[in-house]
């Protein structure tokens, strides 16, 4: 099975992740309900006329695809696949919202049409010209690791080169409202957020967009290896070892070699007792966390993701994302486990290239 390499990574987030230096400044936020993403300048992006037309989650996405795509060097990818929870709910809520105040008479279907959530791949195939496989995964907080396991096995086949992968989610008012009323968003009361020791239900909501250019051959942009990918939807608790340690001997890899682990921790108790359970297989290795930086969405691991690539690139930990303060000489294996609300759980290992 030939290796499959990530050639580079862009992320859009709550973070000031477009700059170059942004690891400098990486801020906490725990003090706030709902946290939005810093987007870019977008008319150096996207011609007015059709940014108007677009919804958040397009426009973030086209972005980082073209920041992707040129640092990999890459004009036209093999395939496009993008992973997304939520899709392009913004026109979800206003076409809705027109069936409602229209009386479901005389409506207009663009906002239907830009409501899929294809729409973003198709839009960044479009812009491309690519004609090239275009698919979507919506698999709720597993829906970029569904993405990347089906570009690793496409490039495993060699069936494609180069593939475009992203993960993408953006927030509405409508559905803001609706998470704080069944408590998926905290109360008030309950902040700031200790997200490490939190003794209350829910969380702080983020958005952003991530793309990564996968390839078959190792290049001078090449951040990681992409080794594996393993999820399950449902895990018990005392499963957790088993889950982790089965998936490590398949890799030919003990949990000493495991040179730092990113965890999910989210600040929902709940749910983080599965991160709680699995720090306890990793005396040896640099824990670190990073939904306090991105806040909590569908497709969170997008960022740890591309926070993981840039560590294992620059071989420096941000001290702001340390939960353990191990100190490695060298980073080679890093683990990331992510879940949302203790369903959909993932991990991913990613080797230094």
């Amino acid at each position: 099975m030939s290796a499959v390499y990530i050639n580079s990574a862009a992320c859009i987030s709550v973070q000031d992740t477009l700059n170059e230096n942004f690891t400098q400044n990486l801020t906490p936020e725990n003090s706030v309900l709902v946290v939005k993403a810093i987007e870019p300048n977008y008319k150096e992006f996207i011609p007015p006329a059709m940014s108007r037309r677009m919804s958040k989650t397009v426009k973030m996405s086209s972005v980082a695809s073209k920041y992707a795509l040129k640092e990999a060097g890459i004009e036209n990818p093999d395939a496009i696949i993008v992973g997304t929870g939520m899709g392009c709910s913004q026109d979800s809520e206003k076409f809705l919202k027109n069936v409602i105040d229209n009386n479901e008479e005389f409506l207009t279907p663009t906002y239907f049409i830009q409501s899929t959530h294809n729409t973003v791949a198709g839009q960044i195939a479009l812009a491309l010209q690519c004609h090239a496989y275009n698919f979507t995964y919506v698999n709720t907080s597993s829906s970029l690791e569904f993405s990347m396991l089906d570009a690793k096995l496409q490039i495993n086949d060699g069936e494609a080169d180069n593939i475009l992968v992203g993960s993408t989610d953006e927030q509405t008012d409508r559905t803001m409202e609706l998470y704080k009323l069944n408590n998926t968003i905290k109360k008030e009361e309950n902040l700031p957020v200790d997200y490490l020791n939190s003794k209350t239900d829910g969380v702080i909501w983020g958005e952003g967009s991530s793309f990564f250019v996968l390839g078959k051959e190792k290049t001078e942009s090449s951040y990681a290896q992409l080794r594996d990918i393993k999820i399950n939807n449902r895990l018990e608790q005392n499963e957790i070892q088993s889950f982790i340690g089965d998936f490590l001997t398949q890799n030919n890899l003990t949990f000493e070699e495991i040179d730092a682990v990113i965890l999910g921790f989210s600040g929902d108790a709940k749910s983080d007792v599965y991160y709680t359970k699995a720090i306890d297989l990793f005396p040896n290795s640099a824990l670190l966390y990073s939904k306090h930086l991105s806040g909590e969405f569908n497709t969170a691991s997008g960022f740890s993701t591309f926070m993981a690539c840039h560590i294992l690139k620059d071989q420096q930990i941000p001290e702001v994302m340390i939960i353990n303060f191990v100190k490695k000489e060298e980073i080679k294996n890093i683990l990331l486990y992510n879940h949302l609300g203790g369903s959909d759980h993932s991990l991913v290992l990613l080797e230094r290239a």
